[in-house]
């Protein structure tokens, strides 16, 4: 079976015993000690230079010039991307050398359509010396890269502050004309029509900075998103009501050329002890905006709804299945997150990840112990396991190699086809 097969097996009929080989991503300087390790540097990926619309998000810092970064290597905490979180977005790219190594499963791909702003705003720096990339992003977020670090960049100016800010960018960048909605549709779709109506991997619409927590955080930033709750809440379902209709609309036109496999939305709304909001705010600004998306999905013959959030999300999983939500990942350990506890108490919810990544570079004795649960869960269905984030650049390749060989044996036992 090729990629998109097992996938609509897995998510879709939830088939015992099928499943991906997927990882949900390697940092970058993950990969950079593997080739030195023992990877076969055959196929390098490329940090783009070019990517559009919405993917080039943190592009600019990707790309500039880097003194601390050598040759053919990549920033310590860029990304690669390996099936469990969809290329392209926010200017990473996706890793050829270790699927083809370890003979994991081709990723799925997330159309690049822009349901963020049209036209997205220029890029603006104010800064670039031997140590600090200062920039305005296409989202309009003023954004402080550190070089030596090579981290993602630091939020430092948000675009929307108060009503004020936000009814000019929604009156300037947020229009709901035919023609309007038609540009924010890919680039290239056109292109690639023929393509994406034979193609043989799962093809997504939504991800990073798509959700109705994640995009307002990410634009307003977490202090004022959690402040405006209480004291603009009038702007704040504006703006996810906005971003909802705007949606749609893109979904729509893409449906009337291709079939979409799944929807994904971009919240990372947990952290190590729990929701960063309550159960009353979720339900108040958050779920009628899923039901409206998620129904209008139903509608149009697409019953996969995936959330991406990290932290610790046991006491909110059921408000998301309340508002469509199917499946969930990477459902973190070390924040909590078991994922056969999850099994148990919700027996139709497609669950990815939820191996510790902190324990795949500890040795083989730890790997064997971490993958123990992986036989059962497989067996039950519904389950693509992988690590529970990006895998850490202290992971040794050989420990990598056990885990990744280990776990493509148990996967390989399962399979019933």
């Amino acid at each position: 079976m090729n990629s998109r097969e097992k996938f609509l097996l897995t998510f879709v009929e939830r088939e015992p015993g099928v499943t991906l080989k997927w990882e949900f991503g390697y940092w970058g300087g993950a990969i950079n000690n593997w080739y030195k390790q023992g990877l076969p540097k055959k196929n390098p990926a490329q940090i783009p230079k070019r990517m559009y619309p919405v993917s080039s998000l943190y592009l600019p810092a990707w790309t500039c010039e880097n003194k601390y970064i050598a040759p053919g290597e990549y920033p310590e905490g860029y990304v690669l991307t390996a099936g469990g979180i969809a290329w392209p977005l926010n200017g990473h790219t996706m890793d050829n050398d270790v699927r083809d190594y370890f003979g994991l499963d081709y990723s799925q791909i997330m159309l690049d359509t822009n349901l963020l702003f049209n036209p997205l705003f220029d890029i603006e720096v104010y800064q670039d010396d031997d140590e600090v990339f200062k920039y305005k992003d296409i989202d309009g977020v003023t954004r402080i890269y550190l070089k030596k670090q090579g981290v993602v960049p630091c939020a430092v100016d948000y675009t929307i502050k108060d009503m004020k800010t936000w009814l000019e960018v929604k009156e300037e960048r947020m229009s709901m004309d035919s023609a309007s909605i038609v540009r924010r549709m890919p680039l290239d779709f056109f292109e690639k029509l023929p393509e994406y109506k034979n193609r043989d991997y799962a093809l997504g619409f939504g991800g990073s900075p798509f959700g109705f927590f994640g995009l307002p955080a990410s634009l307003l930033g977490y202090e004022n998103l959690f402040i405006s709750y209480y004291e603009q809440p009038e702007m704040i379902h504006d703006m996810a009501d906005t971003f909802t209709d705007i949606a749609i609309a893109v979904l729509a036109e893409i449906l009337k050329y291709i079939e979409v496999d799944y929807i994904q939305l971009w919240e990372d709304i947990s952290f190590g002890k729990g929701s960063m909001v309550s159960e009353d705010c979720i339900r108040e600004f958050i779920l009628p905006y899923y039901k409206k998306l998620t129904s209008f999905c139903r509608e149009n013959n697409i019953n996969m709804v995936c959330v991406d959030t990290d932290g610790d999300c046991n006491k909110i999983i059921p408000l998301f299945i309340e508002g469509g939500a199917t499946s969930m990942f990477p459902f973190e350990v070390n924040s909590g997150m078991d994922v056969t506890k999850v099994r148990e108490a919700f027996p139709d919810f497609v669950i990815c990840g939820g191996i510790d990544k902190e324990l795949i570079g500890k040795g083989k004795d730890t790997i064997d112990e971490i993958l123990k649960p992986m036989d059962a869960m497989i067996k039950k269905g519904g389950y693509i396991p992988f690590g529970d984030h990006f895998i850490l650049p202290d992971c040794p390749f050989e420990d990598f190699s056990y885990y990744r060989n280990r776990l493509n044996d148990i996967i390989d036992a399962n399979y019933n086809y």
